[in-house]
């Protein structure tokens, strides 16, 4: 289970939230090329980057994108310096992609190439959620029948519930629960 605390967005085709779109959606290492360039017209593509780069830290045990760890004026230059000419862009040398077999020798070629089209530059080449699902790597897991559903969509207004941590933790861990087999629900863990 993958968590997102406070970054996520709702993302519903039946109304525009279009002002909701911000650059601080995903954590700096995991955050996808088009939102580093403050796009503001992002889709559900940035987290399959995002997820990419969680498989790369399962293949070597280290971030691929580490980057500072502190927010503030760092984080806001492109913003106040303006986006770069295209004749500047366009004049900045060639760097050759490195092969994944490179960084990660020991990687099963099809975790390579589930790689290489979950971290593709262009978001709208990169893979979808339900191919990467499909995917041969995946295909031990992958059963069509048992994709869970949200059974009603998200309401703006839970969006902005405020929760206390605790009160998160607990729902969390109720959730987890359910897609435990056989187990009975067991008590929530103690507070920290």
């Amino acid at each position: 289970m993958i968590c997102d605390f406070g970054l996520a967005r709702v993302a519903d085709p039946d109304h525009d939230h279009t002002g909701f779109l911000t650059e601080y959606v995903a954590t700096r290492w995991y955050r996808a090329p088009e939102i580093m360039l403050n796009s503001k017209g992002y889709t559900k593509s940035i987290d399959i980057w995002s997820v990419g780069c969680i498989l790369c830290e399962m293949l070597s045990n280290r971030p691929i994108f580490p980057g500072p760890p502190l927010p503030g004026p760092a984080e806001s230059h492109p913003i106040r310096a303006g986006q770069p000419a295209r004749n500047y862009l366009q004049s900045l040398p060639y760097k050759p992609k490195i092969p994944w077999t490179t960084l990660y020798p020991e990687a099963d070629a099809r975790a390579l190439d589930l790689l290489d089209r979950m971290l593709t530059f262009n978001p709208h080449k990169r893979i979808t959620v339900e191919d990467a699902l499909s995917h041969p790597y995946l295909e031990q897991y992958y059963d069509p029948a048992d994709e869970p559903v949200a059974e009603e969509p998200f309401t703006f207004e839970t969006e902005l519930d405020d929760l206390p941590k605790e009160e998160l933790k607990e729902l969390i861990f109720q959730e987890t629960e359910k897609f435990k087999t056989g187990a009975p629900p067991a008590a929530a863990p103690a507070a920290m």
